[in-house]
This record gives C-alpha cells, sequence and structure tokens, in this order.
C-alpha cells in the first residue's frame, strides 16, 4: 500500500475520538471572578529600555492603628479614625503645650536673671531642693510704683523705696506656711537703730532687709522675692484672674481712679478679681466702709490673694493659659531664684496646700522719736509665731 492510501485511512479512521464542546462566548473584565495580573517585562532588553518591573499589589491586612495595610509594608488603604488614634495625637499635643510652656518659663526667668543685687544675694542661706526639703523665701513687697505712674508722690525708683510688705514663707517638701510681718513693726535695724521694720529696705534695700528680718525672728533665710508691681497683674490676668472672698470694700488709693490712683468696691461675697483688681485688694489699708480694718487686715488679705493664686493655677482653664501665665510669672517678681528653682517652688506651693493666714501680731504701741506710731511684739509673741511658721 502506498503512502498516500495508508495516510487516507488513518484520517477516515483515526486511533482516538474528537469531542467537541458547546461553544461559548468568552467572558468579560467585569464578569471573571477572578483578577488578572500581568508582569511587567523582565528582559534585559526591557530593562535598558527604561521599563521598570512593578511589584504586584499584595493581600492588605490591619495594623496597630486599624489601617488596611498591604503585606508588603507599601501604603496604606484608607485610614480610619480610632480611640487608639485619637489618644496618640491629644498626648503628643499635650506634651507639646506643656513643653513650650516650660521653654517659655524659663526663657522669662533667664531675662529676669541679675536683678537681684549682690549683696542680697550674699546675704542669704544656702537652701536645698524645695521639692524634696524645706526653705524659708521672704517676700517683699515695697511702694515703689511702676514708670509713667499718675499716683501722687509716687516713688518710680527702688532706691528709698519702704517695703510695704514683708511676709516669710516657709515652703517644700509638703509644707507651706506663712507669717506676714506688719510693716509698722517695731524692730532694730543693724546701724540705724530701732525704729519701724519698713524703713530697713529704704536704709539699706533688700540686704538690709534680710539681716533685718533675720534679727527679729532668728529665722535663716534662704530665698528672696520682690513683687513686681507692674508686672503682677499681667500674671493674675494671664492666668485668668483669681476668686477671693471679702467684706464690703471701699477703697481708694491715691485719690482714686479719678486722681491716678485706683479704686475698689466691692458687696461681701467671694469675687473674681482681675490683675488690677486683685492688686488694689493687696494695697488696701484704709477701707472706708470699714474703718475699723488696718494693716493686719490688708496682711491677711494679702496672703488670701496667695491661695487664690494657688488654687487658679490648678483650674483646668489654666492649661489652655498655661504659656502665657508661664512667661509672666518670672516677671511678676525679682528674686535670686533660677528657672529651675523658681519652677519647684511654684510646684512646692501646689504640693504644700493652702495654710491660713498667720500676721505677727503685736504686743502693743509706741511713738518713736520722730513722732510716728509703731507697733511693738514681744520676744515671746515672735518665739510662738516663729515655732507655728516652722513646725505647723
Amino acid at each position: 500500500m502506498s503512502n498516500e492510501s495508508r495516510d487516507q485511512t488513518q484520517s477516515e479512521n483515526p486511533p482516538y475520538q474528537v469531542y467537541r464542546g458547546e461553544q461559548r462566548a468568552r467572558p468579560s473584565a467585569d464578569e471573571r471572578p477572578y483578577t488578572v495580573y500581568r508582569s511587567a517585562p523582565r528582559g534585559l532588553r526591557a530593562r535598558l529600555r527604561g521599563e521598570e518591573e512593578a511589584a504586584l499589589p499584595g493581600p492588605e491586612k490591619p495594623d496597630r492603628d486599624g489601617d488596611r495595610r498591604r503585606a508588603d509594608g507599601t501604603g496604606t488603604s484608607r485610614r480610619k479614625i480610632t480611640p487608639r488614634r485619637v489618644l496618640k495625637y491629644l498626648a503628643i499635643a499635650v506634651v507639646a503645650w506643656l513643653l513650650l510652656s516650660f521653654v517659655l518659663f524659663m526663657v522669662s526667668a533667664q531675662i529676669q536673671s541679675g536683678t537681684i543685687p549682690a549683696s542680697a544675694q550674699a546675704a542669704l542661706s544656702s537652701g536645698g531642693n524645695m521639692l524634696t526639703s524645706t526653705d524659708t523665701v521672704l517676700v517683699i513687697g515695697t511702694d515703689q510704683r511702676p514708670a509713667g505712674s499718675k499716683e501722687a508722690g509716687a516713688n518710680t525708683s527702688d532706691t528709698g523705696s519702704r517695703s510695704d510688705t514683708m511676709m516669710l514663707w516657709r515652703i517644700g517638701g509638703g509644707v507651706s506656711r506663712r507669717l506676714s510681718i506688719p510693716r509698722d513693726t517695731v524692730a532694730s535695724i543693724p546701724g540705724h537703730g530701732t525704729t519701724k521694720i519698713n524703713a530697713a529696705y529704704a536704709y539699706g534695700g533688700p540686704a538690709l532687709a534680710i539681716k533685718t528680718v533675720e534679727q527679729l525672728t532668728g529665722v535663716k533665710i534662704n530665698h528672696l522675692i520682690i513683687v513686681n508691681l507692674a508686672n503682677f497683674p499681667k500674671f493674675i490676668d494671664a492666668i485668668g484672674g483669681i476668686d477671693v472672698t471679702t467684706s464690703r470694700i471701699c477703697s481708694n488709693i491715691s485719690g482714686g481712679t479719678k486722681n491716678g490712683g485706683f479704686s475698689l468696691f466691692l458687696s461681701p461675697g467671694t469675687h473674681h478679681l482681675s490683675g488690677i483688681q486683685a492688686l488694689t485688694l493687696a494695697r488696701t489699708r484704709e477701707n472706708a466702709c470699714n474703718p475699723s480694718e488696718n494693716d493686719l487686715t490688708r496682711e491677711k488679705r494679702q496672703q488670701q490673694i496667695l491661695n487664690g493664686i494657688k488654687s487658679q493655677l490648678l483650674s483646668p482653664g489654666t492649661f489652655f493659659r498655661l504659656p502665657w501665665a508661664s512667661w509672666y510669672a518670672p516677671q511678676a517678681v525679682r528674686t535670686d531664684m533660677g528657672g529651675l528653682t523658681l519652677l519647684s517652688l511654684f510646684a512646692a506651693s501646689e504640693i504644700g496646700g493652702s495654710a491660713p493666714p498667720q500676721i505677727l501680731r503685736p504686743s502693743g504701741a509706741t511713738t518713736l522719736p520722730d513722732g510716728e506710731s509703731a507697733l511693738t511684739v514681744s520676744p515671746s509673741t515672735v518665739h510662738s509665731a516663729v515655732s507655728k511658721l516652722l513646725n505647723g
């Protein structure tokens, strides 16, 4: 049989069977139950032509923050707002706010450094860390007025100023106690004899005031604070004002506001005071609505104002004003303390709580050689008051 006949016979009777299925239309891309990925060219020529090899996206999985993140770590899909993320960003904002406040406080304290005379620095005794140990701070408010004051007879120079306020503050280690010394108290001023204690500042500045108070009380003073009347109201306003409970107040200082001074009129009760109002209350010696009030009453109010400042610093609203309060706090005082020490004083004040006002009460009165009336205090009264200051 020829080859041609053999091929024809096999095509008519093949050794296998052919089945033809039903022909169906090719599904469209939208109907496919699968996804088709096409790889990029991988050859050397393709690379030389600049064609990049595209990585295929892997399956997605959630990360710690709830994002859908691909298994290969590339990119994220839609970001969710989760409680974890809200807390994280809130914590970051709080830390940044506190850090900004700290920086402003330290810068402001640095600007204020060097405002205390070297003689006063030398008169102070060394102290410890007020967060863990207790120091004694002498707080002085003078009758010096800010430059440009319109008060009649105002002294705008520190030289020759007298101390209107003298207060010993025992602070630190969980303790916060204060003892006010009335300005008219008779004391022996080293090198100047016996006269009113407020004259010590006029005779020899803060250094002599420190020595006079130490001689009167027997208490070594570790730090000094001189209140800056120009910036004190700014600090009060920066913390949002303070709450103070008073009796009826009718005060006109230096002729009242109509004559360039200050006026304050309050009904009995608790009042929210601005910076100027707080300063006016702290300076009020003569209350026309209650003529029986005197300098001892004023000393008590000054301690109430300090307690009001402390309470306001702990209020939630002060947190939102913290950078402004941090900036003005060091500028409200002149002190030997640097930024960190002053910051520890504020912290120790919050930890120590608010003690009731304590005043060195006079035992009697006397007339000085110059004809001025002064207050006398017996040694036993001084000893008792100092013991309470130191030991509670």
